[in-house]
């Protein structure tokens, strides 16, 4: 399933329906065949992205420090939170500086 998040003030955003679910859910927006972040909830949802992200990124490093020489080449290693997140983060902020919601369908 592609999960298309889209907004008024921006191109839209396109991902699987399993990383959408993930993003969703760090912000705290049950996963549904449509939805709606409204210009109130931008703030906080942005906010929760980046604590997410930055929780992610935290987790690998560690990760990383523990298996320094085990660790498979960059070809195998799989998407970041971080990477997934970005294009969302970005067009939640674009659509705060707009005072437009974003919605999402799939």
């Amino acid at each position: 399933m592609i999960v298309t998040f889209k907004s008024r003030a921006t191109a839209d955003t396109l991902m699987f329906g399993e990383n959408a679910e993930q993003l969703l859910q760090a912000i705290g927006k049950p996963f549904e065949a449509r939805g709606i972040i409204t210009l109130e909830q931008l703030p906080a949802a942005i906010a929760a992205l980046k604590a997410a992200v930055a929780a992610s990124r935290e987790t690998e490093r560690s990760v990383a420090e523990d298996d320094d020489e085990d660790r498979p080449p960059a070809m195998l290693m799989p998407v970041s939170l971080a990477q997934r997140a970005a294009p969302l983060v970005e067009q939640l902020e674009r659509s705060l500086q707009a005072g437009e919601p974003v919605i999402w369908e799939s």
